[in-house]
């Protein structure tokens, strides 16, 4: 975006021998992902509520002490979503019920990206027939936008400058205004699947995360004439 404001008149009608130059600046940079979260699901079915209830807790149990014996650590493995539903056929309009469904989510944060696609498949062998949302990310994304931003800023001042000598005239090098506008962009693989035990070698590839920053600014600029 650029913006350069024709100078106003003074009172004597001649324009005024300095004004506004506005332009937008970017920055980007890609950084390597370490750490990921994954949402596992153990989805029962059952006529009975207690029953399906009873399954879906063994299910749900020997799925986190099958990931704390691959060294996920328990205080990362939270609940996500936790329902129960009740299930219905029908038939010629009628409504038919057929049983009650127990949906239990978990949301798993992996910090050794080189075993995620391994605990995928162990939590699949251990009673896990959901599986969505791996999502990758860095933890010190504060840093990496910061780094970010310092190109905005500069990306900023070139095109101010850039402009000011098109148009030929001088520029004030230090901007009189900074907006920051800027938000960080992550890839994620939000694909829902239903999968079948025995299932083995997920291949789940993080990929690079692409961490964004931008400003609005304005330079002061004095005519040549």
């Amino acid at each position: 975006m650029y913006n350069f404001n024709s100078p106003p008149l003074d009172r004597n009608r001649h324009p005024h021998r300095s004004n506004l130059i506005k332009v937008s600046g970017e920055g980007e940079i890609d950084v390597q992902p370490d750490s990921a979260s994954v949402n596992l699901g153990i989805i029962t079915d059952s006529k009975q509520l207690i029953t399906a209830q009873q399954q879906n807790s063994a299910e749900a149990t020997k799925v986190i002490d099958s990931l704390i014996e691959l060294g996920i650590t328990k205080n990362h493995i939270q609940t996500f979503d936790y329902r129960i539903e009740s299930d219905y056929d029908y038939d010629q309009g009628k409504q038919i019920f057929r049983g009650y469904k127990i949906t239990h989510i978990l949301k798993v944060i992996i910090d050794d990206l080189s075993i995620i696609g391994k605990v995928v498949d162990t939590a699949v062998q251990n009673g896990v027939n959901y599986v969505s949302n791996v999502q990758f990310t860095a933890k010190n994304k504060e840093l990496f936008y910061q780094q970010a931003l310092v190109l905005a800023v500069n990306n900023a001042s070139e095109k101010a400058k850039t402009i000011a000598s098109t148009i030929k005239v001088s520029l004030k090098p230090t901007p009189i205004q900074i907006i920051e506008e800027g938000s960080t962009v992550q890839p994620v693989f939000n694909q829902s699947a239903t999968f079948v035990k025995g299932m083995t070698s997920t291949p789940l590839e993080p990929g690079q995360i692409k961490v964004k920053a931008e400003v609005i600014a304005e330079f002061k600029f004095t005519s040549s004439h």
